[in-house]
C-alpha cells in the first residue's frame, strides 16, 4: 500500500550514498509549526528527499560546492501543506445530469488535471475521499511514478454507504437498478466491502454516516448507519491497519461515528456539546470544510448544482461555521479539509482565512494543514514539519503568515520530495 510504500522510501533516504543532489533554501524565514517560532533568517539544506538541517546560518563543512542555492528574500518557508478532504476525479464546474455523463476515465484525466493544479497550490499531499471506479488509485500511482504531477495522494476508492444513501447515485428511478459500487447493507456486508476495497489498494477508508448536500433525496442531518454497522466498518478498518473518515452532517451520525472510534469526522455541521466532549474524549479528529458554502450558494446555480443541493447548502452552511468554532474554542483536534472539487481545485487555500475568521489563529490553521494532517495518517515522522531527517515538501510563500494569513494563496515555491515542482520567482 501507499503507506508502507512512504516508509520504505523514507528508509532508503536515510540510507542514501553521499553522492546527493543537495538544494539550498535561503529565506526571511521558516516556520516551526510545531511552536509557531519563526527561524530568523533562514536556511534549509535538502539532500535528495529528505531535509538535512534548517538553521538560521549555513553549514559550510557539510555543503558540497555544485549545491542549487534558491535565495527567497522576503519569504517564509512552511511545510508542504495537506488538504485531507478532495475530491480530485471532481469538476466543480459539471453537476446535475452532465456529471451523470461522466465515465470513469474521463474522470480520471480530469483527476489528473486537477492533481497538477492542486499541487501548484502548495499541496503536497491529498486524501482523496471518494472516487468511481478505484480512479484516484490510478492518479496516485501515476504520480508516484513520475507520469504526471500532483501531490502525494492518499486514496479511498469509492466510499462505502447504504442503500438509497449518500453514497449511492439516487439519480435514476427502479427501471435502471442503478447502484454505487460502495454500496453496502449489514455489519457482515460493510466489512465485505472494506476487505474489497484493501484487495485494491486503498490507503483510507471513507463512509458516509449521514445524508448529504450533494446527494439527492437524502435528508442532511439524517443518519443513515446503524451503530453495529459502523462498529463492523471501523473495526474492520482498524483491524487491516487504515484510518477511517466518516462523513457526517447531523448530530447523531457525528456521535455515533466517534463512538464507533473513527479517525476523523468530516463536514460536522450539526454539532452539539456531547457531540464536542466525545471528540474530546476519543481523540477524533474534525475536518471541516467551512469555505465550500460561498461557492455553492454564489456559482452553484450556475454550476448546474440541483435547487435541492442549494437549499440543504442554505440550511447548513451558517450553522457549520458556528459548530466550527465552537469546536476550535472547546479545544477539538483539526485537519484542513476543503472538500475541493466542489469547488474549483486550486482555489484550496482560500479556506485558510475562514478558519481564521471563525476562531482559530493562524498558526492553528497552518497546523491543521500541516502537522495535525500528518499525525492523523500516522505519518508525522515523515511529513508534517521542517524538520532533519523528514521528506522535503517545503513551500515558501511572500511575507509571514502569522501576520496575514491570506499570503497562503499566493504560494511561490512548491518543492516535494526534494524536487523544484513550482518556481514562481521573478528572475531578472
Amino acid at each position: 500500500m501507499f503507506k508502507q510504500t512512504l516508509l520504505s522510501t523514507a528508509f532508503i533516504l536515510s540510507t542514501s550514498s553521499a553522492f546527493a543532489n543537495t538544494l539550498i533554501l535561503k529565506a526571511d524565514a521558516a516556520l516551526d509549526v510545531r511552536t509557531g517560532k519563526l527561524i530568523k533568517p533562514a536556511t534549509v539544506v535538502v539532500e535528495d528527499k529528505s531535509i538535512v538541517s534548517v538553521s538560521e546560518h549555513t553549514p559550510q563543512d557539510s555543503i558540497s560546492s555544485d549545491a542549487t542555492v534558491i535565495t527567497l528574500t522576503g519569504h517564509t518557508l512552511v511545510p508542504g501543506l495537506f488538504d485531507m478532504h478532495v475530491h480530485l476525479t471532481g469538476d466543480a464546474k459539471v453537476h446535475g445530469y452532465e456529471r451523470l455523463r461522466r465515465t470513469v476515465p474521463r474522470s480520471a484525466i480530469t483527476g489528473a488535471i486537477n492533481a497538477q493544479r492542486t499541487l501548484e497550490a502548495g499541496f503536497t499531499s491529498v486524501r482523496n475521499l471518494g472516487a468511481s471506479g478505484f480512479a484516484d488509485l490510478a492518479i496516485r500511482d501515476a504520480i508516484y511514478d513520475g507520469d504526471i504531477p500532483g501531490p502525494r495522494v492518499f486514496a479511498s476508492g469509492p466510499a462505502i454507504g447504504i442503500t438509497g444513501g449518500h453514497c449511492d447515485n439516487n439519480a435514476f428511478t427502479h427501471e435502471h437498478r442503478v447502484t454505487s459500487e460502495g454500496v453496502a447493507d449489514g455489519p457482515w456486508a460493510v466489512r465485505h466491502k472494506v476487505r474489497e476495497n484493501v484487495k485494491y489498494g486503498v490507503d483510507v477508508i471513507k463512509f458516509c454516516a449521514t445524508g448529504g448536500v450533494m446527494s439527492k433525496g437524502t435528508k442532511v442531518g439524517a443518519q443513515q448507519y446503524s451503530f453495529e454497522e459502523m462498529q463492523a466498518l471501523v473495526n474492520e478498518v482498524h483491524m487491516r491497519g487504515l484510518t477511517v473518515a466518516a462523513h457526517a452532517h447531523g448530530t447523531s451520525g457525528i456521535k455515533s461515528s466517534i463512538r464507533a472510534g473513527v479517525d476523523s469526522v468530516e463536514h460536522v455541521s450539526f454539532l452539539d456539546d456531547e457531540a464536542i466532549q466525545l471528540a474530546l474524549k476519543h481523540g477524533t479528529y474534525f475536518s471541516m470544510d467551512i469555505y465550500t458554502t460561498e461557492y455553492i450558494l454564489g456559482e452553484g446555480a450556475k454550476a448546474g448544482i440541483p435547487e435541492e443541493s442549494l437549499r440543504k447548502e442554505r440550511q447548513v452552511g451558517s450553522i457549520q461555521r458556528d459548530s466550527f468554532s465552537k469546536a476550535v474554542k472547546a479545544g477539538v483536534k483539526m485537519v484542513f479539509g476543503s472538500d475541493g472539487g466542489i469547488y474549483p481545485h486550486g482555489d484550496n487555500a482560500k479556506q485558510f482565512s475562514r478558519m481564521v475568521q471563525f476562531g482559530m489563529t493562524e498558526l492553528q490553521a497552518l497546523q491543521a494543514a500541516t502537522i495535525n494532517s500528518a499525525t492523523l495518517l500516522k505519518l508525522e515522522d515523515h511529513l508534517g514539519s521542517l524538520d532533519a531527517g523528514k521528506l522535503a515538501d517545503i513551500i515558501a510563500v511572500p511575507g509571514n503568515p502569522l501576520d496575514d494569513i491570506t499570503v497562503m494563496e499566493d504560494v511561490t515555491l512548491v518543492i516535494k520530495d526534494g524536487k523544484v515542482e513550482v518556481d514562481r520567482r521573478v528572475t531578472q
